[in-house]
């Protein structure tokens, strides 16, 4: 039986068990209701949200992928309660993005996926990434080289070694992300390192691993000793 929040135990209500118990108390879709607001006539923010969860299998990840077209096909979210959503789920991936910070100096390919992950990771389409690094293998500068579709990415070799040289770079490490979640190197992706790997070897830079990305793991080339 439907019962509005309003008419349930104070410490029970979202944004008063926040208040009484801290934001670890909540659920998901507690903190989700919070953010919507309200729910429908036939259910409230919270039974609203748990659909909307469950529909994502339970999983934040999953929900961050949907689009704001995808979230106001569930009834009672509309454009703005989807943007708030997405928002709010954006700013916990930033957030990710940022503490990893603290990884900045690189001592094994653990620490280039606690780098990237938050920002390639989760991406439906592929995106080439160059960390570069100084001689204490700490992270000097990173960028998107590149952006492509689902299947593929073009990396312009000149705009590496360019950059690389204006950062004064000792050392770089590729990476990119594999939408499909395959831990596999292509053709192409050993390709790429074996065509960037010489022309380092003329200005004294060196590739120190390729590493791909996926949601959950990650390759590395200088782990599996192809580099």
């Amino acid at each position: 039986m439907y019962t509005p929040i309003n008419q349930w135990a104070e410490d029970d209500r979202p944004r008063e068990k926040f208040l009484l118990k801290g934001k670890a108390a909540l659920s998901d879709s507690e903190l989700l209701a919070i953010l919507i607001g309200s729910g429908t006539r036939n259910e409230s923010a919270v039974q609203l949200c748990q659909r909307i969860l469950a529909a994502a299998n339970n999983n934040l990840n999953q929900l961050g992928k949907l689009s704001i077209k995808q979230l106001i096909e569930f009834k009672g979210i509309g454009e703005a309660k989807a943007i708030a959503i997405a928002a709010a789920l954006e700013l916990g991936r930033r957030r990710r993005s940022e503490e990893a910070v603290e990884w900045d100096k690189i001592t094994s390919s653990k620490a280039v996926f606690n780098i990237m992950q938050p920002i390639i990771g989760e991406l439906l389409h592929e995106e080439f990434w160059v960390l570069f690094l100084n001689n204490s293998n700490k992270v000097i500068h990173k960028a998107q080289l590149s952006k492509g579709g689902i299947t593929g990415t073009i990396v312009d070799t000149r705009i590496i070694f360019k950059t690389a040289l204006e950062y004064n770079a000792i050392s770089l490490i590729l990476t990119h992300n594999h939408p499909s979640g395959k831990l596999l190197a292509s053709d192409s992706d050993k390709d790429i390192t074996r065509k960037l790997q010489l022309a380092g070897k003329q200005l004294d830079i060196i590739i120190l691993d390729h590493v791909i990305i996926t949601e959950s793991s990650y390759y590395s080339f200088a782990d599996e000793g192809i580099l």
